[in-house]
């Protein structure tokens, strides 16, 4: 537990020294005492603490200071900890300047030098003063703080993305720079300006980076942005739950197993709000919730996480296969698994690149849910992820507004959804409807609907559209060296034995096994590949069995 403050300035050394002494001696086990030799350097001080977000429980500042006296020192450190008790040092020429700063700066008490014996002048004072303060202190939230705005899109990715890696943080809206006072303050000391790029992302040791992208995150957070080691017996490319499902089978066999994730463990089934049809779990569980256990459990059995990390391309060296990631790092396998599940497709319309992140998110944007509170929300898509959204966001809008192309839900959405929809008031389906174009300035503002029915497009107010409108998988990295189906699916198996021959440039002496792709060693799992079924318990059995098949390869290269 981080210990309160106790800040303490005076231009003397040796008053100085004393009464850090002194204070050191009766609550250095509950408080940190901190001196400054001036008024600026206690300014410094105190925007280095607001930074960190340490509270500071007393300034104990001396009067009669040449560059600035305590009084101006407090006119000035007020605003940044007004919660802080405060008090002065003054000789006895000093009585009415201190009874009046009592009035100008709040002061409340002031302490006369000499203070020996402390036992009589100084701690019976303090301690009211701690007191005092204790009974009004709320502990202060530790750990990274993002100050930024709704309609910022890197201000939604960089949430995202710590959302996502399970990270805890505090959201301050500078919207709110008027009316939140700790907004204010946070950003005062942080040198930002309401004209500043956001998001700014200020530490939990006070280091502060400005519109960051989600590695500098990571790597300032500690988290594995680069492999260490430039070999491994199972390198996987995804961190969905085929992906994480092969890493705990894999590493708690005894391969040495690594693991790279483009944004976050958990793939497109990390977002999803709540997944109630999974085995094992009869409330059903989000899949956040799915995404922790499985990386709690995979780095129990040794399993080295790597993220964000991207693959750029893939070799064939030998028996070698080698995965060069963008920063051009280079990780070397004798057996890869690709487990890198699919994304939602854009949709293509006038103005919806523009308005993406200001109002506009593919795939469940958790982290905006509660800034859509007693709002209309519009979800486009009529298949599980699009229904699980749209019940998440009925708990805190006015209203969600289905936008279905199709007659209805039964087609694409399981049964017990569909009803959960039904049964939700402040859900409506609209079939037969499709978006035409979005309106905005910095933030998405309206959208033309499209009603199949009667043929009439109506332009209505939107601040939150979501959309959700089918999947396609992200391969081109395995372009020349891994055989992709016209969708960039990555066929396996027996699907890829045409008339009775291998795939061309197959050089095993066998046919591909069950989860193999056209390069021998080279195994797919889950939604990215070709005709599979998407489903999260699916890409979970592909992903213990494909290991399996790993061992086999393995044996088969005498390993």
């Amino acid at each position: 537990m981080i210990r309160p403050v106790l800040l303490t300035v005076d231009d003397d050394p040796q008053v100085l020294r004393a009464i850090e002494r002194d204070l050191r001696r009766q609550y250095a086990e509950h408080y940190r005492v901190i001196r400054a030799q001036s008024g600026a350097e206690g300014l410094d001080v105190l925007k280095q603490l607001q930074l960190r977000n340490e509270p500071v429980a007393l300034m104990l500042v001396d009067q009669r200071m040449p560059e600035m006296t305590g009084v101006e020192f407090l006119r000035k450190a007020m605003p940044l900890f007004p919660q802080a008790r405060r008090a002065l040092l003054t000789a006895y020429a000093d009585t009415e300047a201190a009874i009046h700063a009592i009035n100008e700066v709040h002061v409340n008490n002031y302490l006369l030098k000499p203070w020996d014996p402390p036992e009589e002048r100084l701690y019976p004072v303090i301690t009211d003063l701690l007191e005092d303060w204790l009974s009004e202190f709320r502990p202060p939230f530790t750990g990274v703080r993002v100050l930024g705005t709704r309609w910022s899109p890197h201000s939604h990715s960089t949430r995202d993305f710590l959302s996502r890696n399970r990270i805890p943080f505090q959201w301050l809206d500078i919207e709110k720079w008027d009316s939140d006072e700790e907004v204010r303050r946070v950003a005062e000391a942080a040198g930002v300006e309401r004209a500043c790029d956001l998001p700014v992302v200020i530490f939990e040791d006070g280091s502060v980076l400005v519109r960051p992208e989600p590695v500098q995150i990571a790597t300032k957070l500690g988290l594995g942005t680069k492999p260490a080691a430039d070999f491994y017996d199972l390198l996987i490319v995804g961190g969905g739950p085929g992906g994480l499902a092969a890493a705990v089978y894999g590493a708690s066999e005894g391969l040495k197993t690594v693991m790279v994730e483009r944004e976050a463990p958990g793939g497109q089934a990390g977002q999803s709000s709540r997944i109630e049809n999974y085995l094992g779990f009869p409330e059903g569980l989000s899949g956040s919730q799915l995404a922790d256990r499985a990386v709690k459990q995979a780095r129990r059995f040794g399993v080295e996480i790597i993220t964000p990390q991207e693959a750029k391309s893939l070799r064939v060296d030998n028996q070698y296969r080698v995965v060069q990631l963008l920063d051009g790092v280079e990780i070397a396998c004798h057996a890869l698994l690709i487990a890198t599940g699919v994304q939602y497709k854009h949709l293509d319309v006038p103005g919806m690149a523009r308005l993406q992140g200001a109002g506009i998110y593919y795939g469940a944007a958790i982290t905006e849910a509660l800034a859509c509170k007693d709002e209309t929300v519009f979800v486009v898509g009529g298949a599980n992820s699009a229904g699980q959204a749209a019940m998440h966001f009925a708990k805190y809008a006015r209203e969600v507004v289905m936008l279905v192309r199709g007659e209805g839900l039964s087609a694409t959405m399981s049964d017990y959804l569909i009803r959960q929809i039904e049964s939700t008031p402040n859900i409506r389906v609209e079939t037969h409807s499709q978006v035409l174009e979005v309106f905005g300035t910095d933030h998405l503002e309206e959208i033309a609907i499209a009603c199949g029915h009667s043929g009439t497009v109506d332009r209505v107010a939107a601040r939150s559209l979501f959309i959700f409108i089918g999947a396609e998988p992200r391969t081109d990295w395995l372009d020349g060296s891994v055989e992709r189906d016209v969708r960039g699916f990555v066929p396996t198996g027996r699907d890829l034995i045409r008339d009775g021959k291998r795939p061309k440039g197959w050089t095993a002496d066998r046919d591909p096994y069950l989860l193999e792709t056209s390069v021998p060693g080279v195994f797919a799992v889950g939604d990215v590949r070709s005709g599979s079924v998407k489903r999260v318990a699916t890409s979970v059995g592909e992903g213990s069995m494909a290991v399996q098949f790993v061992h086999q390869y393995l044996a088969s290269l005498g390993r």
